[in-house]
Order: C-alpha cells, then structure tokens, then sequence
C-alpha cells in the first residue's frame, strides 16, 4: 500500500528539520566526509589499524603513531599514467597535487607552454590499464577509528557557515535539504530493508528517536524488518565461573552454549527486548500518522514465527544444546505482512517443527533473513560508533565494494563460518581487540555475506542522533556503506578485444553516431579502451582520455541485446570512478545524437571554451558535436546515482 501525499510530505519537513538541527553526536548534515578529518572536529581514537605479524592482528598502541601513516597524511591518492613513449607496463605515479600546482597546461605529467596540433597535443593521454590500483584500497590502509563526543562549539560554528550559504544562494537551509533527499525517497521508496538493532541501544538515550527514525522510513513507503538482539541483558543475568571450564552460558567461537537454564533467561530478555521494541514502534506508528494529518496508514508491528531453526549440534566435541542455526525464512509470510503495511519484528529466538525453541545469533538472523527476502538494503546500528578510515589520508572511508571488503577480511583474518557464525583470527583473538573494532569487523563479515547472497547494498550506522536519516537521505552519509560490485565483468581492453570493439562499433560509425575508427585506430588506442565483458563476450566498450584535470568519455556503446539493462550506466559510473581517483575533476562527453543519454546522468551542456586547452584546439568545428561536461568530486556522489539505475 502506498502512503498518500499528505504523510509524505508531513515525513520529509520532519527529515528536512531534523537533518539541520540534530548536533550531538554526529557528523554535520551536507558536510563533505573528507572535510571533517581535516578540521579535526571530531574526536577521535585510533582503536585498530590492519598489521599481520603472522597469523596474528595487532591492536594499535594510541600512543604511538605509524611512521608512514605521519609522513603520508597530506598524501593524495596518485594515478599511474602512460606517457606516450613509455612502454605500458612502466607505471608513472601522478599525484592531484601536482595537476592542482603546475597550472592549466599540466598534461598527464608534461608541462607545455603552448598545445597545437603540430606538437601531437592529439596523442590520447591514457590512464594505466592497472586501475584496479587506482579503484579499490589496499586492506593495510584501512584502519578502525571510534569516533567521539564532537565539539559542539565547532559543531554550531559550522552550521552556522551552512545556513549562510544556503540563504546567500536565496533558499532557506531546510529547501536545500527538501531537494537533495528527493533522489534518495524516490530510489529508497518501496524498497525492502532490514534492520539489525543490538540489544545494548534500548539503554541508549537516544533509542527513542532511533525507533522516530525507523518509522519515519515506513511513512515514505520502506518495508520494514527489524531483528532485535539482546546479548548485553542475556550476559547480565549469566553469571560464569572463571576457571575456564565450559560451562552452560559461557561462549565458544563467539556462540553461546547454551542449556536449558540459560535458555529460560534468553526466553526473558528476547521478550522483554520484543515488548520493549514494539512500545515505541507502536507510539511512533500512531504519532506518525496523527501527524500525517489524522490519515490511517493500518500499519501495526507483527511478531511471529516468521523463521524456523535447528540445533547447532555438536562441533568440536563441544555440545551447543539450545543453541540454533537459521532452518527456514518464512519469506512469503514477510511479504504479506509488508502488503499489508505493518512492521515486521524478530528477536533471535526460533522454534523448530517440533516446538523446541533455539537461540540464534541476531546478526546471522538479520543476515539470513535479508538474504531469503532479496532485500534492498540490510542496515546493522553499531554499539560503538566506530567508522573505517584511510591510514594514508587521514580520510574517512564513506564507501566500500565487495572486492576491497573480501580482501580487508581475509587480511585481518576475519571468516564466516557454514553454520552462522564469525570468527576473528584465533580463540584468543576477541580478547585483545578493542570492543569497537569486533562489533565492527564482525559486522563487515556479515554484511560481505548478505552481498554474495543478492542483497544491493549494507550500511553500518554509528549510534548518534539523526545518524540513519543522514546515512539513507543525504549524499555525504554517516557510517559506512558497502555496495555489491556491479562493475564486475568491466576490465581495462587488450589488443585481443579489438575485433570486438570494432564490430560493436561499427554499427554506429555507419549511421554517423560515431567518428570513424578503424581496426588500426582501436589497436593503437586500446590502452583507452575498457569493455564489459561475460563470457568472453564484448557486451559494452568506452574510451577514456585524459587532459589536464578533466577526462574525455568517448565511444561509450552497449549492445542491443542488453540496451536497457544498466550496463551503459555501470560503464559510465566506472569511468568517473577512474577519472576522480585519477585526480580529475570533471569529465565530458562530444555528441551529435546520444546527448541526452548524459543530460539525464547529470552532464550539462558548456561551450567548447570550456574544453581543457589540450583538447580545444582538436575541437571538429565540421563535425559541429555538442560538449556535455559533469563536475565529479567525491566517490559518495556517485555511489547516490547507482541508486537510480541499479535496482
């Protein structure tokens, strides 16, 4: 069912007011994520940084600092170019630095004081063909980082700078708001979402503005699944003998063994974590639309037998008793719950076809069920705030993809295993990590798992105000997103996908699409070229050329069989993903047909005045092609308009 229009817009002046107003304990609405590390407004701690002496990761000493991470912090990710005489496998590091400091006539490396035709300005500047480089971080500069209470001095200050620029462009704070959430309702509308809530923010004070939130999502038309989990009151109420024994309660592998005593005290606090939940879900369901001008939505919270479990079993000689694994995820039943707009809600207990009762870690639950849904998102509230940062630049990490996510697992030795449980490194490994980084890498591991399984995209959002409407409905976010790889097949072009370039192309070059290229041409550019390839098949192929600080996207085609299904737009968002990490600050595009594929993904038309220097003055006056120019600036921006095309 749909919310009407008066709910909606009821729900995004509350998202636009609370965006700007909310300022403890959180990163600043709108603020570029790479300025704050900069300005230093946040406290933070330095809690992990991935080493490996052996098999075994290091908790980072605060008081000291790594000599390399100090002498590179005002280091800037470089682009390996291939300069025209140089052979393609020598690399030649350029750094944005360098582009931003030896002026406009800086030329993928060279300084020329003029550029003509006759000096070969024509020759095409090439980035590297090893840009997985370039694209993907390395796992030993990603490090842990917990951040603190934030200066609310500076916090004040900076909103203050925000609402005067906004009101010196003649718009109020909250409209510019409005309208940089409208691409964020409308992808995230009717998408499917689960939450995992960890039982220790019910005592945090600002949990009853964390369940506002939530229900904020299910007013602008989110179908909601919310998996509770309750460790903290369970580890509470247990009380264990310190001679090392396994005894009933204690935990193994990170699992609890858990008897029958044990079971009866989970049985408590799962219901009384349920019952908790579902107060102030029902309060702001019906707070909501009372605001929503008195229009009934019928949404309730529903709690059920919406997933069936199994015993753990015996492993290692250990037997776990009452302790479960996921059987079945009753999907449909989930679904229909959702057709009738009410709010789904587990906890980590799951009975069995016998009518046996199983405790399930939540994380695994909420990984399980997001899976078996075919969710959009999976969404886990961390317990600490902690966030991932870049040990190079001092930067905070706002996204990650699949494969630098598997390579930062395996290099901290971070594994899931078949029965629904994570390990860090050995039995002894959780105790000399730092809290915070646990709750983190732990969740990374199960967000890598749902990934595999389907689900698009998993976010870990840090327990401060307002934290999940910045980290859903703003462009600069607040934890840390992890997308699928949807550039997988994409690959820089050989001399051995000539052929397939050219009958790809061909097509157009005869209706007058594209400038002729002949197999000669391609073959002697190809270090230019990248495809989209499966099974040895070219499905799409672009050009990339780089000038100055801008990068040309040319010969941008997609095969007819798979027009329409977002491979031109994955093509299009991986070429700005190399042209941003490369030190470009724009790309363009020369058309005489296909200009408004690019006005729709953001391209606005520019004189030919705006071309780099290097690239004026080939400009075909004959051929008279329309220049469409994108400002790029940060990999977030471009993460917020996969949402539009990879659904």
């Amino acid at each position: 069912m749909t919310p009407p229009i008066r709910p909606v817009f009821a729900c995004l002046l509350l998202i636009s007011v609370k965006c700007f107003t909310s300022q403890v304990n959180r990163i600043t609405p709108g603020m570029d994520r790479r300025l704050y590390s900069r300005y230093n407004f946040l406290q933070k701690s330095v809690l992990f940084e991935s080493r490996q002496q052996g098999d075994n990761m290091l908790p980072i000493n605060n008081d000291k600092e790594d000599t390399d991470t100090k002498s590179s912090k005002q280091s800037i990710v470089t682009a390996a170019l291939d300069f025209n005489d140089t052979p393609p496998n020598i690399d030649v590091p350029l750094s944005v630095q360098q582009i931003k400091t030896t002026g406009e006539n800086f030329i993928d490396g060279e300084n020329v004081d003029e550029c003509t035709e006759e000096e070969g300005c024509d020759i095409p500047r090439f980035i590297n063909p090893n840009v997985d480089d370039i694209l993907q971080l390395r796992p030993q500069d990603i490090r842990i980082v917990k951040l603190e209470q934030s200066d609310e001095e500076y916090q004040k200050d900076l909103d203050a700078k925000r609402a005067a620029k906004a009101m010196s462009r003649g718009i109020y704070p909250f409209v510019d708001m409005f309208r940089g959430a409208a691409s964020y309702i409308a992808s995230h509308r009717a998408s499917v979402v689960v939450f995992h809530i960890p039982g220790d923010l019910l005592e945090w004070d600002g949990f009853t503005d964390m369940i506002n939130d939530i229900t904020l999502l299910w007013l602008l038309g989110m179908k909601l699944v919310i998996v509770a989990g309750c460790t903290n009151f369970i580890d509470r109420r247990l009380a264990n003998d310190n001679s090392g024994e396994l005894l009933p309660g204690s935990m193994r592998h990170r699992i609890r063994i858990t008897d029958s005593e044990t079971l009866r005290v989970i049985k408590e606090e799962a219901g009384f974590v349920r019952f908790e939940i579902e107060r102030q879900l029902a309060r702001a369901l019906r707070q909501g639309s009372l605001n929503a001008g008195g229009v009934s939505l019928n949404g309730n919270v529903v709690s059920g037998n919406f997933f069936s479990a199994q015993p753990f079993g015996v492993v290692d000689g250990v037997d776990y008793q009452y302790t479960g694994v996921i059987r079945r995820v009753e999907a449909e039943k989930i679904r229909a719950a959702h057709d009738s707009n009410d709010v789904v809600l587990l906890t980590s207990l799951g009975m069995s076809p016998s009518g046996e009762a199983f405790n399930v870690n939540s994380e695994s639950l909420a990984a399980g069920v997001a899976s078996a849904l075919n969710a959009d998102k999976i969404v886990f509230f961390s317990k600490y705030g902690a966030i991932l940062e870049n040990k190079k630049s001092d930067e905070m990490i706002m996204s990650l993809r699949v494969p630098e996510l598997r390579k930062f697992l395996e290099f901290n030795d971070v594994k899931l295993q078949g029965k629904g449980f994570a390990m860090i490194g050995n039995e002894d490994t959780k105790e000399s990590l730092e809290p915070a980084v646990d709750d983190m890498l732990i969740k990374l591991a199960w967000s890598h798992q749902v990934l595999q399984n389907g689900v698009k995209r998993a976010h870990i959002v840090p327990p401060w105000n307002g934290a999940l409407l910045q980290e859903l409905y703003t462009q600069d976010g607040s934890g840390t997103l992890i997308n699928r790889d949807v550039y997988e097949g994409i690959r820089h072009a050989t001399v051995e996908d000539v052929a397939g370039i050219y009958e790809l192309t061909e097509p157009l070059v005869r209706e007058g699409i594209l400038v002729n290229r002949s197999k000669n041409q391609i073959e002697k550019d190809v270090n230019s070229y990248y495809i989209y390839t499966r099974d040895s098949l070219v499905l799409a192929c672009a050009q990339l050329k780089r000038y100055e600080s801008s990068s040309e996207i040319g010969c941008l085609v997609v095969s007819k069989k798979f027009r329409g299904s977002g491979k031109g737009d994955a093509m299009l968002a991986y070429l700005e993903r190399v042209s941003l990490m490369s030190g470009g600050t724009s790309v363009f595009v020369l058309s005489t047909q296909t200009m408004q594929f690019f006005v729709e993904r953001g391209f606005q038309k520019v004189t030919v005045e705006s071309l780099p220097p290097s690239r004026r003055v080939n400009y075909d006056v004959k051929r008279n092609s329309k220049i469409y120019m994108k400002k790029i600036s940060d990999q977030r921006e471009i993460d917020a308009e996969e949402l539009l095309w990879d659904r």
